[in-house]
């Protein structure tokens, strides 16, 4: 892989150039996952309508999704012409969990949730990166103070893959005006306070000066809290 060219586009603030030059000239699997937020959306626009098809796109369906994110994923199937994979967790393994402790385990501790993110979103995605070499993510810096430190190149070790992060060093606001300008559907959540948004019982919407991820597993009253999709 030419880790040059691929640090070569953390320069790039251009997101139709920078996907495009990252398509173009690397001979390597990429792939794209998108959870229908605003970032993944800008994204995916660059990726469909400059018909990208050698960028696979994949999206994981907990299978607690709001029911604004499955509207916002069909919504997207309409408007463009791209084809992406859903991965599911292990039926059998959620089954367990279940059974075992209970339908909204994931309030009872800090364990129990983590477990949780583990069936319903980190195994599959281990699955979808499959033999990838980059890891296209709508990741963005002030989304959380544990993402403060990324780069938009970054080496992820858990999952032995490059990350590309376009979108890094761009604000909400810039996000919102790109999605704007070019008519990209968004989830409707947005517009009622949600910014991060995730599985229906463990999201809800931020208030007044509250921190980006505040409204995600707000019950465990720490700001530094990922799914163990991310580390950081």
């Amino acid at each position: 892989m030419n880790i040059s060219f691929l640090e070569s586009l953390a320069d790039e603030r251009n997101l139709e150039s920078a996907i495009f030059q990252l398509s173009k000239n690397t001979a390597e699997k990429i792939v794209f996952s998108t959870s229908f937020g605003i970032e993944d959306q800008a994204i995916l626009h660059s990726i469909s309508t400059q018909k990208l098809k050698n960028i696979e796109v994949f999206t994981i369906d907990t299978g607690r999704l709001f029911p604004e994110t499955y509207a916002t994923w069909d919504r997207t199937l309409l408007q463009y012409d791209v084809e992406f994979k859903s991965y599911n967790p292990n039926a059998n393994d959620v089954e367990e969990f279940t059974n075992t402790n209970g339908i909204n385990a994931f309030y009872k501790s800090p364990e129990l949730r983590k477990e949780c993110c583990f069936l319903r979103k980190v195994d599959p995605l281990k699955r979808a990166l499959g033999n990838a070499k980059i890891w296209i993510t709508g990741l963005r810096a002030e989304q959380s103070v544990n993402r403060n430190d990324l780069k938009v190149v970054q080496w992820d070790e858990q999952f032995q893959i490059y990350k590309y992060n376009p979108l890094l060093h761009w604000t909400l606001e810039e996000v919102k005006e790109y999605v704007k300008s070019n008519g990209i559907p968004y989830n409707p959540l947005h517009d009622q306070g949600f910014v991060s948004i995730g599985c229906a019982p463990c999201t809800r919407a931020i208030r007044d000066n509250e921190d980006f991820r505040a409204g995600r597993w707000w019950w465990e009253n720490n700001s530094k809290k990922e799914c163990g999709i991310h580390s950081k």
